[in-house]
């Protein structure tokens, strides 16, 4: 079976910025550049952050967008939790855990870009909730402000 990778491109105002934020702050690889995008490699996926005039305001919550990765080892998602936190990146949820107890217990985090992107990061400690678990209704929390 060959390899399939995601992709996903998303505004930004500022490439350096965007370049700081995901290279030096996130551990992305960078990959081409040009006047008006670049691609980043995120952990084997690429991410194109495309230059826009256009103004991008503060999200309201975390729904209806934000993007990410599933962890599959919590090891991983520590590790990155702990990097996010020692380059000083914005938390706009800090790391926590959601669904205690259940078959769809996870970690998770959300940071925000200097663009108002949202994304999150997850580890479930059951593999099965990645796409299963169908008995269960929840899907995120409600509201999705920032926690307290």
């Amino acid at each position: 079976m060959s390899t399939i990778l995601f992709h996903l491109a998303f505004p930004v105002t500022d490439l350096q910025e965007t370049k700081r934020f995901y290279v030096d702050g996130l551990g992305c690889s960078l990959g081409r550049e040009s006047a008006h995008s670049v691609i980043l490699d995120l952990r084997g996926h690429q991410i194109v952050a495309q230059l826009t005039d256009q103004s991008l305001a503060p999200p309201k919550g975390i729904y209806p967008r934000h993007f990410g990765l599933v962890f599959t080892a919590v090891e991983d998602w520590q590790a990155l939790a702990d990097r996010a936190k020692a380059k000083g990146l914005r938390f706009y949820q800090q790391p926590r855990r959601r669904f205690p107890g259940t078959k769809i217990e996870h970690t998770t985090f959300f940071l925000e870009d200097p663009f108002h992107n949202l994304l999150e990061f997850k580890h479930y400690t059951h593999e099965s909730a990645i796409f299963g678990e169908r008995d269960f209704s929840q899907v995120g929390d409600t509201g999705g402000k920032p926690a307290d």
